[in-house]
């Protein structure tokens, strides 16, 4: 069976099991466009360009997982030349793939810690993304965005705008794997470990 055959059959799978495409997409670390073409496979259609990351390696086991944790914090105080005092209130992970992450640099951080919900993954017709009730509030605090991957940029961009519409100053993003190359969201600088890059 072919790479992309396996995708698309995980993909049909996810959802006969109730995921939503966003979901799905968030699974897959694959973008909509790549997870609506594997769901349809219209006719004459071609694959849209996308990279597969499967980091369920590290992603299943907890003490890789903060290695993890432990690479991105890293990554930003040598970024910054220091290693001073947290530099936020609050560690916002994006669902799904980020909360596991956001909650270990939480606790190294000794901060506080939010979990965002992108609108791809809400199912009504308005989908609006939102943080969860359950865990630190965002308003007036300094924060930090964290997320596994960037595949589009769109959630990111969305979590910047909720956060600033909600009086949060986000003041950094980081992300294992960005498949965009991108330095920063609305001004929001970007901290990633790897830079994935497609060459056709």
């Amino acid at each position: 069976m072919s790479s992309l055959d396996d995708l698309i059959g995980r993909a049909k799978l996810l959802l006969a099991d109730g995921h939503s495409p966003g979901q799905i997409a968030d699974e897959l670390s694959l973008s909509m466009e790549t997870v609506t073409w594997l769901l349809t496979q219209a006719k004459g259609s071609a694959a849209p360009k996308d990279v597969h990351i499967d980091w369920t390696a590290v992603s299943s086991q907890g003490p890789l997982l903060e290695e993890t944790a432990q690479m991105l914090l890293s990554r930003y105080y040598l970024s910054r030349g220091d290693a001073e005092s947290p530099s936020a209130d609050v560690i916002v992970g994006i669902a799904l793939s980020g909360i596991p992450l956001a909650t270990i640099i939480a606790v190294q951080e000794a901060a506080q810690l939010a979990i965002y919900h992108p609108a791809k993954q809400n199912p009504s017709e308005k989908p609006t993304g939102s943080v969860s009730g359950n865990f630190a509030a965002v308003g007036g605090q300094r924060c930090i965005i964290v997320d596994d991957t960037i595949t589009s940029g769109n959630t990111m961009r969305e979590v910047v705008k909720y956060l600033k519409k909600h009086n949060a100053v986000p003041v950094a993003i980081w992300v294992i794997f960005d498949k965009r190359g991108i330095r920063d969201v609305d001004g929001v600088p970007v901290f990633s470990l790897f830079k994935i890059s497609r060459i056709d």
